[in-house]
């Protein structure tokens, strides 16, 4: 498709807006330090999750991808990009975009359904950040896109692509596990008009993704890297333990589909390319894992058409609240 300006919701700018992750050993222990802030993690709990990092370089791959998906993005509109966590930071971004003369900017934020985490922190990181620079540009951010026909198409062209590395004999028989972070039941639950979206809407990207693959295939929607103290629940059934069960039930084979990752986080490449693959190699399943959505180009074009839709309405004020936070 051609470029798309975003003129017709009068933006003058994209924002996209990551989680961010560490770019070399040394940043690793500050970059968790921000991610865990106020919530009482134990130091252990973050010498364990550094040293995930560090097994690969202390380098997180969504830095890199978010720069990647940058350079794909075909709109007639200046880019700027900002994270939660790490470098570039999103105040220092609107704080230069207000110098570049910034007044309406369209924020993509690289996060496909409705929870806490990866929608109304989100919000709150942007109002924090304009609220530490005067004049700040209004940031709209746009819609939810978990049932988008370009983040499916791009789902689904991966795991098709995954199903076929599978040895032949095993791969009519193979089961879809999809997967994305667990969060806990309190978030996930929450009153609201957002109550239960994010399973619901996770189930609803699988279901799609499914209808275009192969509509009569069995699949799973499971959870990875929760963290926090044991005593708090989080969504079950963990991938590794629903690997286990499916080995016992006799299930051949199985492709893991990262829904809910639109690139490819620690959690994707440690939790999923390092653990489950290494339990599958002990249980003798064959298993192979799906690209996230990435720079795919249905993907790509769907920021774009995101642009170029009406600006959406603003989430209301009890949209995804915070969890209610239990003493660790």
């Amino acid at each position: 498709m051609g470029s798309t300006t975003g003129s017709d919701a009068g933006y003058d700018a994209l924002l996209v807006v990551s989680f961010g992750g560490p770019e070399g050993p040394e940043d690793v222990m500050p970059f968790l330090e921000n991610v865990v802030r106020g919530r009482g993690v134990p130091r252990e709990r973050l010498l364990e999750v550094e040293a995930h990092y560090q097994r690969f370089g202390g380098v997180s791959p969504i830095n890199r991808q978010c720069r990647e998906l940058i350079d794909a993005l075909d709109v007639d509109l200046p880019i700027y990009w900002g994270n939660r966590n790490w470098h570039p930071f999103l105040e220092d971004t609107v704080r230069r975009m207000k110098e570049d003369g910034v007044r309406r900017a369209a924020a993509f934020v690289t996060a496909a359904y409705r929870s806490y985490s990866s929608c109304r922190q989100y919000l709150d990181d942007i109002d924090r950040a304009r609220a530490a620079v005067p004049g700040a540009p209004e940031i709209v951010k746009l819609r939810h896109y978990y049932d988008h026909p370009g983040f499916v198409a791009a789902m689904a062209d991966h795991t098709r692509e995954a199903l076929a590395t599978l040895p032949e004999d095993v791969r009519t028989g193979a089961r879809l596990v999809f997967t994305a972070h667990s969060i806990p039941v309190s978030m996930a639950r929450t009153a609201g008009p957002s109550g239960g979206a994010y399973e619901a809407e996770l189930r609803e990207t699988a279901r799609l993704v499914v209808e275009q693959v192969d509509a009569g295939r069995p699949w799973d929607l499971v959870w990875q890297s929760r963290s926090g103290p044991p005593q708090v629940p989080w969504l079950e059934p963990d991938v590794c333990d629903h690997l286990e069960a499916l080995h016992a039930e006799g299930v051949p084979a199985v492709t893991l589909v990262p829904i809910g990752f639109v690139s490819d986080h620690m959690e994707v490449v440690y939790d999923l390319d390092t653990e489950a693959a290494d339990l599958a190699g002990k249980l003798g399943m064959p298993l192979t894992r799906a690209a996230t959505a990435g720079t795919h180009p249905r993907f790509v074009s769907m920021v774009a058409e995101l642009l170029a839709e009406p600006a959406p309405a603003p989430c209301p004020g009890t949209c995804c609240p915070a969890p209610a936070r239990r003493p660790s």
